[in-house]
């Protein structure tokens, strides 16, 4: 799909694709409709460095 150039600068779903105003209407719509899917992708996140990064002090 292509959108026009007046939409390019506003935020979008990626799990629906819903195009929104702003950044906080999109995350009212990601916590009311998406929730169960956000739910499941944090447990399945990892939090530490990747093989190979390099800690600079």
């Amino acid at each position: 799909m292509v959108l026009p150039l007046v939409d390019e600068n506003n935020p979008k779903c990626y799990y629906c694709h819903e195009g929104f105003e702003n950044i906080e209407k999109l995350r009212e719509h990601q916590k009311s409709e998406h929730e169960e899917l956000i739910k499941s992708e944090d447990k399945n996140i990892k939090r530490e460095p990747a093989p190979g990064d390099v800690t600079v002090f």
